[in-house]
């Protein structure tokens, strides 16, 4: 049987232990703030049932969940006319009753129903945990990623949008990163402005097109907006809404004359309004108004989906898009039965921060995950003699191994260069003898004498 060459399947990646460290980072650091904030963390499982997730994500969605076959002879039971006809969209129902997970906003929904009678609303949670999607791969672009989420349901308090910014500056300080901008804007506020136009019914296309301002600029947005059955009229009242420049307060102030004649437009402005009003006072120092938080009309972010704030996050260290974005929606439990349950929520793109702190090289030196201390292995009888000593070593939380077998001094000091061990110990007739260990720190190359009291007390 000829031998085949192991290979990753397409849109996944294996994570050293290097690597892994530094996810991990990323992740514990969030954690940390979303636990501050009240959040606690669940999870679901990585596959559901297919009809759970089937028809949340749209027609293009719907095609990049991953379907898992039914296990045993899941073909003796489909219509034997299905396969003359090789359908395999009608075939999928008879052969797979479930699906890996395609993000995690659908399987908290079912979650919340689920347990609604266990839960205490507000209900917070966060979730980190890897989804799958049958997406074509390319680059920064994975078959299998993580997302890291965090919503609460069951309150309308703008105290939560308050807080979720909050969360984003946090966060992103905690990494490390120095200058980003947190992006809010309003759905009420999109939808005013489609009404003012008289044209409520094309706010889908107006946002879709006024979204790609930074890509295509102001003539190419007008273009698309001539095509998606705007008029020249339309335009110049739009003109002064997308190019909306100044300060937030400028901004917010314009808007509600532009939006005087829309209730609702109106709204979404208060909203944003009240929403700094809380973090005015949540925030003492007020960094987070004056320098964080920009007002963005041309941004849309999924505008079926959310019904009122709605957030983007960028860096202005690296040329990179969105690390994090969410928003307000409304009856997210409804898809499953359970109407009228609102809710707020913002998301970290994991991968992008990683790669930004990667660029910035913002990743703390690893202490305490790393080996520190390798104890050469010289033979049995010095085996012997070392392993209470690893035990009363790790006992002391100290991370040290064994070379497992006796070999040549060279191949152990390689091993220790290799995994970046700093410290090796030598322990030999004398040593045994004296009670004096011999102690060999990587880096600089110096070696000395310590005893065991000692080393415990430098290491730990």
């Amino acid at each position: 049987m000829a031998t085949v060459k192991p290979s990753l399947a397409k849109g996944t990646r294996d994570f050293s232990p290097v690597e892994m460290l530094k996810r991990n980072y990323i992740f514990n650091t969030l954690k940390r703030v979303f636990k501050k904030y009240g959040y606690s963390e669940i999870q679901t499982p990585s596959f559901e049932n297919l009809q759970t997730l089937t028809g949340k994500y749209g027609d293009e969605g719907d095609q990049l969940i991953f379907k898992i076959l039914n296990s045993g002879d899941y073909l003796s039971k489909a219509p034997d006319d299905l396969f003359e006809s090789k359908s395999s969209t009608k075939l999928i129902s008879h052969i797979s009753e479930k699906a890996l997970r395609y993000d995690l906003t659908v399987p908290f929904a079912r979650y919340v129903v689920m347990h609604q009678n266990d839960i205490s609303l507000p209900f917070k949670r966060f979730q980190i945990q890897p989804v799958w999607r049958a997406d074509r791969p390319q680059r920064g672009r994975y078959r299998e990623f993580y997302q890291c989420d965090v919503d609460v349901v069951g309150s309308s308090s703008l105290l939560n949008e308050a807080e979720f910014i909050l969360i984003y500056h946090e966060a992103l300080k905690n990494l490390g990163l120095q200058d980003f901008t947190i992006k809010i804007n309003n759905r009420k506020i999109l939808s005013g402005i489609a009404e003012i136009i008289g044209k409520p019914e094309l706010i889908v296309d107006m946002t879709v097109a006024i979204d790609k301002l930074d890509k295509i600029g102001l003539e190419g947005v007008n273009k698309e907006l001539l095509e998606r059955g705007f008029t020249t009229t339309d335009l110049e009242i739009l003109r002064p809404i997308i190019l909306l420049e100044g300060s937030n307060e400028e901004k917010l102030s314009a808007l509600k004359h532009v939006l005087s004649n829309s209730e609702i437009g109106l709204k979404g402005v208060a909203e944003i309004e009240e929403t700094f009003d809380y973090i005015s006072k949540l925030d003492s120092s007020n960094e987070v108004l004056q320098q964080f938080l920009e007002v963005d009309i041309t941004l849309a972010r999924g505008l079926n989906y959310y019904t009122g704030c709605i957030f983007e996050v960028k860096t202005n260290e690296v040329a990179m898009g969105s690390i994090g974005g969410g928003g307000r929606y409304d009856d997210l439990t409804g898809m499953f039965g359970l109407k009228g349950l609102t809710g707020v929520g913002v998301s970290f793109g994991a991968d992008r921060i990683y790669d930004v702190l990667e660029e910035l090289n913002l990743y703390p030196e690893a202490k305490g995950d790393y080996t520190k201390l390798l104890i050469v292995n010289f033979d049995k009888e010095t085996e012997s003699f070392t392993l209470p000593l690893l035990n009363r070593l790790r006992q002391a939380n100290i991370a040290v191994e064994l070379y497992p077998t006796a070999a040549k001094l060279k191949k152990q000091m390689s091993y220790a260069d290799s995994k970046g061990i700093p410290f090796v110990l030598l322990i030999g007739d004398e040593e045994i003898s004296s009670g004096q260990l011999s102690l060999k720190d990587m880096q600089t190359g110096d070696q000395r004498k310590i005893d065991e009291s000692t080393l415990i007390a430098e290491l730990s």
